[in-house]
């Protein structure tokens, strides 16, 4: 047993790598190993012969498997070291330079927007992106019949069998914010209401989710020529240049009367040059807010009156940065970003530029 034990400790000091080490494992206490082979023959000894080569053969085979594990671990300590040396890091050398974040022009236009109204003293006003049907089309004047009910141009919310709760739909325009603010504030009242609305459309001029923002003024001497003096205004300060409008006579539930607002452009080489040329593109809604609506917002409308508008943020981005598909805005795609968005300190003001 000294024999075989100075054997194979000199054997495991010595191996070179695991696979000698394995090798070695199985020659000494292997099932064919040559201590294991000397454990069988205890049963060819008497009980006193068995008595000493009993405890000493499980002493050696203990000694044998502690040196095994010894070695093993020291190997693996030794590939650590020799791995942590050929993949150092000097963790002093200077970093990448960071990339500054862009902001994305629906936001920018967004605060461009408020910029400018908010010179004209409208404050912002916010409301739940998921509207009861009441809001976003009874208090608007709205009748049940009306096209923009059906479920083929609204999104409805899912109701439990039995429900008997009105109706939820996902809001088609931020004008129910207004009749939310009046019924809050009374009149008079001078907000807009910028936000995501959505409706069942998706081209590239139309996605099932856009942005809005919409305009409201409740006084007690309020005309036309009010609103027709703060869109002018408006558009002067968001293109940088004066913008010739048009009004044309419309139909809109919530305002009587009604106009759609066109304003001067040009058409070039297929791009739309605001300002100038002899064209006109139309680009908002607006009129004196119906009566029945300024009731559901809890005003007398033989007291006060007032003109609303609602223009596509995501529209007014495209015409002033020349973006050409709508679908765009919504990709992610950083190259788009990085090439149309701003600059995150880029915050619009009048006195600034906007």
């Amino acid at each position: 047993m000294d024999d075989l034990r100075q054997k194979y400790l000199d054997a495991i000091a010595g191996a070179p790598d695991e696979a000698a080490l394995e090798d070695l494992r199985v020659q000494a206490v292997g099932k064919k190993g040559e201590v294991s082979l000397k454990m069988r023959e205890l049963g060819k000894m008497t009980p006193e012969e068995r008595q000493v080569a009993g405890p000493a053969l499980n002493a050696l085979k203990d000694e044998i498997n502690s040196a095994l594990a010894a070695k093993k671990e020291a190997l693996a300590d030794a590939a650590l070291d020799e791995r942590l040396r050929s993949e150092w890091l000097d963790v002093t050398l200077p970093a990448r330079d960071r990339r500054q974040g862009t902001i994305h022009p629906v936001s920018q236009v967004t605060e461009e927007v408020s910029a400018i109204l908010a010179d004209m003293g409208f404050a912002v006003a916010e409301g739940p992106q998921i509207e009861t049907d009441w809001y976003n089309f009874d208090a608007l004047n709205m009748p049940d019949w009306h096209s923009a009910r059906t479920d083929m141009d609204t999104f409805y919310m899912a109701r439990a069998e039995g429900d008997d709760r009105p109706p939820h739909v996902l809001r088609t325009h931020t004008s129910p914010v207004q009749v939310r603010s009046m019924q809050a504030q009374g009149a008079p009242i001078r907000v807009i209401a910028p936000g995501r609305v959505y409706r069942a459309d998706y081209d590239q001029t139309h996605t099932p989710m856009f942005h809005q923002v919409e305009g409201l003024a409740v006084d007690r001497d309020i005309s036309m020529a009010n609103l027709k003096w703060v869109l002018e205004e408006f558009f002067s300060a968001f293109f940088g240049t004066g913008v010739k409008t048009r009004f044309r006579a419309s139909h809109f539930p919530f305002t009587e009367p009604s106009a759609e607002v066109d304003i001067q452009c040009s058409w070039e080489g297929g791009t739309v040059k605001v300002g100038e040329g002899d064209g006109w593109l139309e680009v908002l809604g607006s009129g004196m807010v119906h009566p029945n609506v300024l009731k559901a917002g809890g005003i007398d409308p033989a007291e006060w009156q007032g003109f609303a508008f609602g223009m596509g943020i995501d529209r007014m981005a495209m015409l002033k940065y020349g973006i050409p598909d709508l679908r765009a805005f919504f990709d992610s795609d950083l190259r788009w970003l990085r090439h149309y968005g701003f600059r995150s300190l880029q915050v619009p003001t009048l006195h600034g530029g906007v």
